[in-house]
C-alpha cells in the first residue's frame, strides 16, 4: 500500500470526518486507525502494534527521549500555566483596559494583531502562541471574535517565517537551498541570495500577508467568519458558547485588584527574551569547531523545541516573582497551575494524535506518492511553477506538514528544472514553499493549524472552517501569478499580477458590501 493511491485514502478520510462531523479526535482516530490497516494489510494485531508504536514514538524515537515533541508539549503546559497566573495576578484585566483607552477601535484591536505577528518572526510556534497571549485581550474588549484572531495569528505566522532568513523555518529552507545548488552546480547564487532573490515570488504568502492587513481595514468576513464576527459584535461573546475553545482557561480564578500592566507584559517580554537567548545559545554551541559563525549558521543549528522549552521556564520565573511580588496568597497558586495545565490538554491531545497520522502517512510515503504524479508527467515546462504550487499545497493539505513538503518538494523541484529549465529553479522552489503554506493554511491535521487555535483560544474547527476562504482567495490568486511567470517568464509581472488581483478582489468585496448595506 506504501507510496500507491491507497496512500492518500487515509489522510481524506480524516479529513472530511473533520469537516462533516467537527469532531476532531474522532475523526484523526478514525485517520490513524485507517492508515494503520493499510500498514499492516488490515492485520488486527499488528494494527495494534503499529499504532501504539507511533503513540512511543511521540516520546522515544530511536531508543531516546523524543526531545522535538515533548519539550513542544512542556512549552504549551508552562504556557498554559503562565497564562493562568497572569489572569490571578491581575494582569489580563489591568492589560485590557490599558488597551481599552488605545485601542479604540475593532480594526486597531486587529491591526495590532497583525503586526505583532509579522514582528515576532523568530519561529511560527513561538508566533501563534505569544501573539495570542498578547492580542486576546485586546480583540476581546473590542468583540473581535477568536476565530478572527486565529486567522490573524495563522495568517501571520508561517508566512512571515518563510520568507523570513533570520527564523527557524528560513534556516531550514536556506540549507536545503545550499544542498540543491550544489548538487546541480549551480554557482550565480549563495544559498542567502537565492532565498532572497525568492520572496518576492512567494505569491500566496505576499497575498495571504496582504489580505490580513486588508481584512483588518475593511472587515472583510468571507464565509462562516461572518457568523462568528456579528455573533462577537451582537453580544459580545468571541467564541461559540456551545463549542469548547482550545488554550482557554476554562474555570474563573479569582483575580488580583492590585495586577498591573506589568504583570502581563514582563512575563511575555521575558518569553521573547529568554527564547530568543536560548536559540542564540543553542545555535551557537552547535557549530562545530572552526566553521564559520554568523546569525545564519546560528540559526541554521539552534535546537528550536529547546530553546522553546527553556525560553518557556524563564518566562515562568519571571512571572512567579511578579506574582509573589503583589502579595497574592500562595492559596490560589495550586489551582492557578491545576487550571493552567487543564486549558492546553484540548491542545495537546489534538497535536499527540496529528502527530501520530503524520507518523503513519509517512509510512505510507503519501507524499512521495504525491511528489512521483509531478515526475511522471509529460508536462508543458511553462505549467511548472503552478503545478509544484499546487501540488506543494496538496501535499502539505494531506499530511499536516510544511517542512516535510519542503524536504521532499524541493529537491525535486531542483530535479525538474535542471532537466528542463534550470532559470526556473528559484521560482519552481518560490512556488513549493508557498504551496507548503497554503496547505499548512488549509489543513486541519497541521501543527501551526492547531497551535493557532490554541493561542487565539479559539475552537480549532471553528478555525479551520473559517481561514478556509481566505487561503482559498490568497491560494488563487497566487496560482495565476505563477502561471503569468511561467507563461512570460517574468516574475515581477506574476508579482504585479497578485497585487492587482488582490487590490480588485478588496475593491469589488468592500464595493458589494456596502451596496447590501445601503439597500
Amino acid at each position: 500500500m506504501e507510496g500507491t493511491l491507497f496512500s492518500i485514502i487515509p489522510p481524506i478520510i480524516a479529513i472530511l470526518m473533520v469537516i462533516l462531523t467537527r469532531r476532531v479526535l474522532l475523526s484523526l482516530g478514525v485517520g490513524i486507525l485507517s492508515a494503520a490497516l493499510l500498514l499492516t494489510n488490515f492485520s488486527g494485531e499488528n494494527t495494534f502494534w503499529t499504532i501504539f508504536g507511533a503513540f512511543k514514538a511521540i516520546f522515544i524515537s530511536d531508543g531516546a527521549l523524543n526531545t522535538w515533541n515533548v519539550y513542544i508539549l512542556l512549552f504549551l503546559i508552562i504556557l498554559g500555566i503562565v497564562t493562568a497566573l497572569i489572569s490571578i495576578s491581575g494582569g489580563s484585566r489591568a492589560f485590557g483596559q490599558w488597551a481599552e483607552k488605545r485601542v479604540k477601535t475593532r480594526a486597531g484591536a486587529q491591526f495590532t494583531a497583525a503586526l505583532l505577528g509579522v514582528l515576532i518572526f523568530i519561529d511560527d510556534y513561538f508566533n501563534a502562541l505569544a501573539v495570542g497571549q498578547v492580542s486576546r485581550p485586546i480583540t476581546d474588549r473590542q468583540r473581535v471574535s477568536r476565530a478572527k484572531l486565529a486567522y490573524i495569528i495563522d495568517s501571520t505566522s508561517a508566512p512571515v517565517c518563510v520568507i523570513s532568513p533570520i527564523s527557524s523555518w528560513g534556516a531550514y529552507i536556506i540549507a536545503m537551498i545550499g544542498t540543491i545548488l550544489a548538487t546541480h552546480g549551480v554557482t550565480e547564487y549563495t544559498p542567502l541570495s537565492a532565498f532572497v532573490a525568492m520572496i518576492p515570488m512567494n505569491y500566496y504568502v505576499l497575498a495571504a500577508l496582504l489580505l490580513v492587513f486588508a481584512t483588518a481595514y475593511f472587515n472583510i468576513n468571507l464565509g462562516s467568519m461572518k457568523v462568528h464576527e456579528e455573533r462577537a459584535i451582537k453580544t459580545g461573546e468571541v467564541v461559540d458558547p456551545s463549542k469548547e475553545p482550545l488554550g482557554d482557561v476554562k474555570e474563573d480564578l479569582p483575580t488580583s485588584d492590585k495586577g498591573t500592566v506589568a504583570n502581563l507584559v514582563w512575563p511575555i517580554v521575558s518569553l521573547i527574551v529568554g527564547t530568543v537567548g536560548a536559540f542564540l545559545w543553542t545555535g551557537y554551541t552547535a557549530i562545530e569547531v572552526g566553521a564559520a559563525v554568523d546569525i545564519f549558521a546560528i540559526f541554521e543549528n539552534t535546537d528550536v523545541s529547546a530553546s522553546l522549552l527553556y525560553g518557556g521556564l524563564f518566562g515562568l520565573a519571571v512571572t512567579f516573582i511578579l506574582y509573589f511580588s503583589k502579595g497574592i496568597s500562595a492559596s490560589y497558586l495550586p489551582k492557578g497551575i491545576l487550571e493552567g495545565i487543564k486549558s492546553m490538554l484540548p491542545a495537546i491531545y489534538i497535536l499527540m494524535l496529528a502527530w501520530v497520522i503524520v507518523d503513519l502517512i509517512g509510512q505510507l510515503e503519501t507524499g512521495e506518492y504525491l511528489a512521483s504524479l509531478v515526475e511522471r508527467s509529460n508536462l508543458n515546462v511553462a505549467f511548472l511553477p503552478v503545478i509544484l504550487f499546487l501540488l506543494g499545497s496538496a501535499m502539505a493539505f494531506a499530511t499536516g506538514t510544511s517542512w516535510g513538503t519542503f524536504g521532499i518538494m524541493l529537491p525535486i523541484a531542483g530535479e525538474i528544472t535542471a532537466a528542463t529549465d534550470i532559470n526556473l529553479l528559484l521560482p519552481a522552489m518560490a512556488a513549493v514553499l508557498a504551496g507548503a503554506v497554503l496547505g499548512d493554511h488549509c489543513s486541519p491535521i497541521s501543527d501551526t493549524t492547531i497551535l493557532s487555535s490554541t493561542g487565539a483560544g479559539s475552537h480549532h474547527i471553528d478555525h479551520v472552517m473559517t481561514q478556509l476562504p481566505y487561503a482559498l482567495v490568497g491560494g488563487g490568486i497566487g496560482a495565476i501569478g505563477y502561471l503569468i511567470l511561467g507563461l512570460t517568464g517574468s516574475a515581477i509581472l506574476g508579482f504585479i499580477a497578485v497585487i492587482l488581483i488582490l487590490g480588485a478582489f478588496v475593491f469589488f468585496y468592500v464595493s458589494r458590501n456596502n451596496k447590501l448595506i445601503r439597500n
